[in-house]
C-alpha cells in the first residue's frame, strides 16, 4: 500500500475507468465514491450540470486531477455527444455512478396531492428515467464486464415529506432490474446502493420538512442494528466501489442496503447503548 496518498497498489479499480455523475459539494456521496475510486487505482472522469467552475473547484480536492464534462440528464444533445466528448478523454467506461436527483419543490415537502402533472413528471424522468438515458448514451464504450451502480433510498415505504421522489426512487428501482434483464447478454451488470440518511445537500427531503435533521439521523442510529451516522460516507462509498469492481461478478439487478441495517427492523424497535434490542411500543 502507498504510505498516505490515498493510493492503493493493486486497487479494486486498478486500471479501470469510472464516470461519476453528481459531484457538487465534498458533501456530496458521488464525490466520496470518486476519491474512493481514485484511492483504489480508477482514472476518474466526473460530469455535472450548470455550476461548471463549481464542480471544477471540487474536483480539485481529489486525489488526481479529474476532467470534469458537462450533462444534463434529460438534454439529448447532452447525451447524444457524450461518448464522443468523453473520448478525448478516456477510450472506454469499466464503471458508471447515477448520482442524479431532482425533485421540484413542489413535488416534496408534504404536497403530494398538489403536486402538478409537469413536476412529478419532472422529477421522475431526471432521478428514474436517466438511469436508462445514461446508460444507453455510454453503450459504445462500456466493454463486457461493466458495471453501473445508482444511488437509492429504500422506496418500499413512505418517508414523511420524500414524496414524489419516493415515487421516482420506485422506478428508478424498477428501471435497474429492467437494465440489468436487457444488459445481461452484454456482460453488463445494474445494480443500486440504498444509503441510509446522509447529511448532504439534498438529503434534508429524507427527514421530511418540518423534523429536526439531527433528531430523525439519532432515531435512524437508535433504529439500524449497526447503527448509523450521517456524516460517515465512508460505507456508502465503499459499497458503490466494491459494485464498481470486478467482485460481484455476478451479482446484477440487486439493490445492496447500506443503512445500518435499519431496513431489516421496524419502526417500533430500537437498539440500546448496551446493544440490546427492545420494542419501543407496547405489543400484543
Amino acid at each position: 500500500m502507498a504510505a498516505r496518498t490515498g493510493l492503493l497498489e493493486g486497487g479494486l479499480l486498478e486500471g479501470k475507468t469510472v464516470l461519476v455523475t453528481g459531484v457538487l459539494t465534498d458533501r456530496s456521496i458521488a464525490f466520496h465514491v470518486a476519491r474512493t475510486a481514485q484511492e483504489q487505482g480508477a482514472e476518474v472522469v466526473l460530469t455535472g450540470y450548470g455550476r461548471l467552475s463549481l464542480v471544477e473547484r471540487i474536483a480539485r480536492r481529489l486525489p488526481r486531477p479529474a476532467p470534469v464534462l458537462e450533462l444534463d440528464v434529460t438534454d439529448d444533445d447532452h447525451l447524444a455527444t457524450l461518448e464522443n466528448r468523453l473520448r478525448e478523454h478516456v477510450d472506454r467506461i469499466d464503471g458508471v455512478l447515477h448520482a442524479v436527483a431532482f425533485a421540484p419543490p413542489g413535488a416534496l415537502g408534504g404536497n403530494f396531492l398538489s403536486t402538478s402533472r409537469s413536476e412529478a413528471a419532472h422529477a421522475f424522468e431526471v432521478s428514474a428515467v436517466s438511469l436508462q438515458a445514461l446508460t444507453a448514451a455510454l453503450l459504445p464504450l462500456m466493454p463486457r464486464g461493466a458495471s453501473v451502480v445508482g444511488l437509492d433510498f429504500d422506496a418500499r415505504q413512505v418517508w414523511a415529506g420524500y414524496d414524489w421522489m419516493g415515487v421516482a426512487k420506485a422506478g428508478l428501482e424498477s428501471c435497474a432490474r429492467y437494465l440489468a434483464a436487457y444488459l445481461g447478454v452484454r456482460g453488463i451488470r445494474v445494480n443500486l446502493v440504498a444509503a441510509g440518511p446522509l447529511h448532504t445537500p439534498a438529503g434534508r427531503a429524507s427527514y421530511g420538512p418540518s423534523a429536526d435533521p439531527a433528531e430523525a439521523a439519532a432515531e435512524w442510529d437508535a433504529r439500524a442494528p449497526l447503527g448509523w451516522q450521517p456524516t460517515d460516507f465512508t460505507p456508502v462509498s465503499k459499497a458503490c466501489v466494491a459494485l464498481l469492481s470486478d467482485w460481484f461478478p455476478s451479482t446484477t439487478g440487486e439493490i445492496v442496503h447500506v443503512d445500518g441495517g435499519s431496513h431489516a427492523v421496524g419502526d417500533g424497535v430500537v437498539r440500546t447503548a448496551a446493544g440490546q434490542v427492545h420494542a419501543r411500543v407496547g405489543g400484543g
